[in-house]
C-alpha cells in the first residue's frame, strides 16, 4: 500500500526541483543583465516571465500539498521551503524592476558582484534541495547548507562595501536612494536563500 502512495511523495521533490530551476534561471538572467547592461526593458521582461513561471510552479506545488495523502516530510516544512525559494525569485525580480523603473543608466561593480553571488547561492540551494531525496545521507545536505551560508555572509560583506562606496561616490541623493532600494532587494533575495538553508537543516535534523 505504501509503495503505491510513494510516487505522490516523490512529486514534491519534483516540485522543489522545478521551483529551484526557475529561481536559478531568474538569478542568471539578473546577473547577465548587470554584467552586460543593455536592452534593460526587454531583459527585465524576460525575468518577469520567469517569475510568472515560478509562481505557476509554486501554485501547483501548494495544490499538491493540500490534496496529497502522503508527503516526504512535515507539511509546514514543505510550505516554508517552497515559499522561501519562491521569494528568492520575487526579490530578484523586484531588484530588476527598479533598474527599469528608475531608468538606471549603468550597473555598479558591487551590484554585479552581488548578482554573481546570488547565482552561486541559488545553485547551492538547488543542490541542497535535490539532496533531500536522500535524507538517509544527511552530511552532504548539511555541508551544502554550510556552504550556502558562507556565500550569504560573503554577499553581506559585498553589500556593505557597495553601500559604502555608493555614499562616498558623490552621487546625488536621488541616485543613492535608487541604488539603496536595489541593493535592499538583492539583499532580501540573498537572505531568503539563507532562510531556505535553515528550513533544509530543520528537515534534516528532524528526519535524518
Amino acid at each position: 500500500m505504501l509503495e503505491r502512495l510513494m510516487p505522490t511523495a516523490d512529486g514534491f521533490h519534483d516540485d522543489f526541483d522545478a521551483q529551484c530551476a526557475t529561481t536559478l534561471a531568474g538569478a542568471r538572467l539578473f546577473h547577465e543583465l548587470l554584467s552586460d547592461y543593455r536592452d534593460v526593458p526587454a531583459r527585465v521582461e524576460a525575468l518577469e516571465r520567469m517569475e510568472h513561471q515560478g509562481n505557476s510552479v509554486n501554485h501547483l506545488a501548494l495544490q499538491r500539498l493540500h490534496s496529497a495523502f502522503i508527503a516526504p516530510f512535515e507539511r509546514t516544512h514543505i510550505h516554508a521551503l517552497l515559499s522561501r525559494i519562491d521569494e528568492v525569485l520575487d526579490f530578484t525580480l523586484a531588484a530588476a524592476l527598479r533598474l527599469r523603473f528608475y531608468e538606471i543608466p549603468a550597473s555598479l561593480p558591487e551590484a554585479t558582484h552581488l548578482s554573481r553571488l546570488l547565482v552561486a547561492l541559488t545553485e547551492k540551494l538547488r543542490e541542497a534541495v535535490r539532496a533531500l531525496r536522500s535524507l538517509r545521507h544527511p552530511e552532504p545536505i548539511l555541508s551544502g547548507c554550510r556552504e550556502l551560508k558562507l556565500l550569504a555572509r560573503e554577499a553581506k560583506e559585498v553589500l556593505r562595501a557597495g553601500k559604502g562606496q555608493l555614499f562616498k561616490s558623490g552621487a546625488d541623493h536621488l541616485t543613492v536612494l535608487k541604488w539603496k532600494e536595489i541593493y535592499d532587494a538583492i539583499t532580501s533575495a540573498v537572505f531568503k536563500c539563507r532562510e531556505a538553508a535553515d528550513v533544509i537543516e530543520g528537515i534534516v535534523l528532524t528526519y535524518a
